[in-house]
């Protein structure tokens, strides 16, 4: 077990595996044999999204409830260890976790028929939908944390970091923008997973 547990890369592995064996468990247990027809792959799409939507918004969160309102707490011979380390791997999963919900909830949306609803926030059903209507309003504000995440947050947090050269005015600035686009982010995060769900779940 020690070997499982100490090594993240076994972890997820035996997570899925994990998983695995609850799908085959579930499925003798009830006799409800599952196809992999369309209904089946659309559900391991919107699996994938939510994956990616726990992991994007989990490293959002940890930003701006723990990291950042706590470095100031942190002795200066300390910082490194963040801005060199922890951060920047941080950095990465967030990043790639942000186009995988992205990529998988614009997929589900195609392949499910309602992504040009969704985009046009119901207008061209003349907001008749109420789903579509929810959906498009919270696909939007994701693409639009999305843009955030890589087209602003990314490029000012590696000047911050010292990932690419930058003056110490450039990396205030860098750090200022930084800043609220990600505090942007987790405003848009409570409204944007309220209309994903009412989306799947009232309407």
């Amino acid at each position: 077990m020690a070997g499982i547990l100490t090594n993240l890369r076994n972890t997820v592995i035996a997570g899925l595996v994990l998983t695995i064996i609850m799908i085959v468990i579930v499925t003798g247990v009830t006799g409800e044999a599952f196809a992999l027809d369309f209904t089946y792959r659309a559900f391991i799409i919107r699996w994938l999204h939510v994956l990616n939507g726990v992991m994007w918004i989990g490293l959002l969160w940890y930003f701006n409830f723990v990291q950042v309102p706590n470095m100031p707490k942190i002795p200066d011979d300390q910082k490194p260890a963040i801005s060199k380390v922890i951060a920047p791997a941080a950095l990465f999963w967030f990043r790639w976790a942000a186009m995988g919900t992205i990529v998988f909830g614009l997929l589900l949306a195609m392949i499910n028929g309602y992504l040009l609803e969704a985009l046009t926030i119901g207008a061209i059903e003349n907001f008749e939908n109420a789903k579509h209507v929810a959906i498009g309003i919270g696909m939007w504000m994701g693409i639009i944390m999305w843009f955030n995440v890589w087209f602003l947050i990314w490029p000012n947090q590696k000047k911050v970091l010292g990932m690419v050269e930058a003056t110490a005015d450039e990396k205030a600035a860098a750090g200022r923008i930084a800043l609220f686009a990600s505090r942007t982010n987790t405003l848009l995060s409570f409204p944007m997973l309220y209309a994903m769900v009412s989306a799947q779940n009232i309407y």
